[in-house]
């Protein structure tokens, strides 16, 4: 493995490719747009360490020869959307630098998600330069279209965005920045660019006939077609011709009422259970045709199989506003089932003598809310491996721990990983049904006064939560907690222990509500709020150090919320999964004191991992 003092220069990179109306990455995804037949490179753009940009137009092979007399194996190189350009790099001219670092993504994590990252606005916020405009040309013309001077004008294009992306680098770089920050970036692009995970295709095939096939079987049933069950006016009015008034529900976001046709809505399951038979089967085949994200998935993953092989995990790199990897590309793995016998998971599979090791955190967030409160009778249960769970359930229902149900303790798993962060009874006791647990309001109060009265640190980080809201706004001074060395206040917001800031742009208070604007949209803040974007932030800080210290000795192919899947060789499943364990258990400097566990599976498929 080549070593970090190894890479003796950087390498900025910018292609120029065909686009037109109908084929372009506004229509397609960037792996459909970069595999598709009429994709051709018009030119590129490379910059290495600080000598001039170059420009190289000409045919596959040409640019490919031309590509191939940098040392690219000593090279970090960046990009302005690296995915693009990494997959470009690797699938069409075979080159895979052992490092890559992007500017877009380092835009989302140092100005936030809640402005526009493009190279143009970017530079124009750093103050670097302007973005030319001569692409504008370029619409519906292939390589052999342009003149000369066309050419020689979209190299000047072009070489400029190099220019002006390896000055937003420097520009943004920081060295307070954890490295494993800059690693997890690398690796990010890499998940995409360079593949390992590989797809099942006859699994996905039959999978997707059994879907058309039972969708088609619900549809004759009910005697029903797409267009009405997939329409809320068209389906209400079917139910109406059987005699059923439609169920109702109030919008949590309009305050209307609203139709209550979603799969988690009570009153439309309730149907199910209708005295007519007819009714039964229009509600069934609703719940089974309205949805068409299975379908669809499962679809395009065939499409990628079919043309490429393997699995080009897309991910964004700080998508979330707390720094969370976000799914992209249309393929968003970050939403598969995480219940039941899920095709899709036993559908991507390792390469030929590899296993997936599949790690995950083991309730990290509640172990990170315990510490930074200083609720320390929390941490230390979880130091010494106890059933927190249990204890918490043997406080709710005043008995011994050993002695609490298996019902009984998953309402002490819920108490202890919902209610951290100033949940309500009646929210408690929606969250409770959801999982088929119905408890009296009175009930739900309760458990919500033992959790606060019992874990009083936690209670207190939210009004310290509160009161930081108001200190960002007077613009002074303050501490948040009792780990103010990990996570203190900001400017805007709060600085996490990878020195990036936690932003609420535009805090305001108005009759005593806090709000801050995010994507063009007020979004209410208050300190319950702020401890779970806190801690949510925090964890995945430590996700991001695991992942770095993990993908030094073996492939990090995929990260889903607070978990890594590895691809090792069969030989070094027992060695790896060790190894990884230790890493996940192991807490970064910053976070001395905090206990962290993690489980982990292993097998031929992510299916089989869990």
């Amino acid at each position: 493995m080549i070593e970090e003092e190894d890479l003796v220069q950087i390498i900025t990179i910018d292609f120029e490719t065909y686009y037109d109306k109908k084929y372009s990455l506004s229509k397609l995804t960037t792996e459909e747009y970069i595999n598709d037949t009429r994709f051709q490179v018009i030119g590129v753009g490379v910059k290495v360490n600080a000598n001039k940009a170059e420009w190289f137009s000409g045919t596959h092979d040409e640019i490919y020869q031309w590509l191939h007399q940098f040392d690219w194996e000593h090279s970090c190189a960046t990009a302005h959307n690296a995915m693009f350009d990494a997959a470009i790099l690797s699938w069409h001219f075979d080159i895979r630098p052992p490092r890559w670092t992007d500017t877009l993504s380092l835009a989302r994590a140092v100005d936030g998600i809640h402005v526009s990252n493009s190279l143009k606005a970017a530079c124009e916020r750093w103050k670097i330069g302007k973005k030319g405009t001569e692409v504008v040309d370029a619409l519906g013309k292939r390589r052999e279209d342009f003149t000369p001077e066309d050419l020689a004008q979209y190299g000047e294009y072009c070489k400029n965005d190099c220019e002006l992306t390896i000055h937003l680098f420097a520009e943004m770089y920081r060295e307070d920045i954890d490295d494993e920050e800059y690693e997890a970036i690398s690796t990010t692009i890499k998940m995409f660019s360079e593949p390992v995970l590989q797809l099942d295709t006859d699994l996905l095939k039959n999978h997707l006939a059994e879907i058309i096939k039972t969708k088609k079987e619900l549809m004759e049933k009910a005697k029903s077609n797409a267009e009405i069950l997939q329409s809320n006016p068209k389906f209400a009015e079917a139910l109406k011709e059987l005699g059923v008034l439609p169920p109702m529900k109030t919008s949590a976001r309009t305050g209307k009422e609203t139709f209550a046709f979603a799969k988690s809505d009570k009153g439309l399951n309730d149907l199910m259970e209708h005295d007519n038979p007819k009714v039964q089967a229009l509600v069934a085949a609703r719940l089974g045709v309205k949805s068409t994200l299975e379908e669809t998935r499962t679809q395009r993953l065939i499409d990628i199989a079919e043309r490429i092989g393997a699995l080009p995990v897309p991910l964004k790199y700080h998508a979330a506003h707390t720094g969370r990897w976000g799914g992209s590309d249309k393929v968003n793995l970050q939403n598969l089932p995480s219940r039941g016998n899920n095709v899709i998971k036993r559908a991507i599979i390792a390469p030929k003598g590899h296993t997936l090791i599949d790690a995950d955190s083991s309730q990290i967030e509640a172990r990170v809310l315990a510490w930074l409160s200083g609720q320390d009778d929390l941490v230390q249960a979880f130091a010494n491996k106890e059933d927190v769970y249990k204890i918490m359930a043997g406080s709710i229902y005043d008995k011994a721990p050993e002695d609490v149900t298996k019902e009984e303790r998953f309402v002490g798993k819920t108490t202890i990983l919902g209610c951290g962060y100033g949940m309500g009874a009646e929210r408690f006791r929606n969250q409770l049904r959801n999982f088929g647990v119905d408890i009296e309001l009175e009930l739900a109060q309760k458990i919500i006064d033992t959790y606060r009265n019992k874990y009083d640190k936690i209670k207190q980080l939210w009004k310290d939560g509160q009161h930081c809201l108001q200190t960002i706004i007077w613009k002074k001074e303050s501490t948040f907690g009792v780990r103010s060395d990990a996570v203190f206040l900001g400017e805007s917001g709060f600085v996490l222990p990878n020195n990036v800031l936690l932003e609420y742009p535009n805090l305001k208070q108005e009759q005593g509500d806090f709000t801050y604007r995010a994507r063009r949209m007020e979004v209410r803040i208050y300190g319950g709020k702020v401890v779970e974007n806190i801690c949510q932030a925090v964890a995945r800080c430590i996700i991001a150090c695991q992942m770095g210290w993990i993908s030094e000795h073996y492939k990090v192919a995929l990260t889903v919320h607070d978990s890594l899947v590895c691809v090792v060789k069969d030989e070094e499943v027992e060695e790896a999964r060790q190894f990884i364990e230790e890493c996940m258990r192991e807490a970064p400097e910053w976070a001395k004191g905090l206990p962290l566990d993690c489980e982990s599976g292993i097998g031929k498929s992510y299916g089989e991992c869990g």
